[in-house]
């Protein structure tokens, strides 16, 4: 299970959403995600950074930062589109994008590795 919080007209809500594993139907199975490209040194920035990943599936409309920008905290990052909403990502800590780890268009997953921010900062 994986807690959530969210924000609907001013009122927050904490949920809970389970992961479900096994085989399903075809007609229900959903689409295959598009893969970011491999980022040389991605690894190594996610192991000395704060990982910022995807809170739910959906398409990146927009990324506003790129490797070596300096971002604050509560800034936003990039918008990721789900149910024909747009949804900011936002920094969680001020500090330096060490990698940026999709593009505009992408289809990414809940859990999907968006960027690192160094932790050093």
């Amino acid at each position: 299970m994986k807690k959530y919080r969210v924000n609907v007209n001013g009122t927050a809500y904490e949920i809970e959403l389970e992961e479900l594993t096994g085989d399903m139907p075809a007609a229900s199975a959903p689409a295959p995600a598009a893969a970011p490209a491999s980022v040389p040194g991605a690894d190594s920035d996610a192991a000395r950074g704060e990982r910022v990943t995807a809170p739910m599936p959906g398409t990146i409309v927009s990324v506003n930062v790129k490797p070596g920008d300096m971002a604050t905290r509560g800034q936003v990052l990039m918008i990721l589109e789900a149910m024909k909403m747009e949804n900011e990502i936002l920094s969680p800590r001020d500090g330096k994008i060490l990698s940026v780890n999709t593009t505009k268009g992408a289809t990414v997953q809940s859990g999907t590795l968006l960027c690192v921010i160094d932790r050093r900062s």
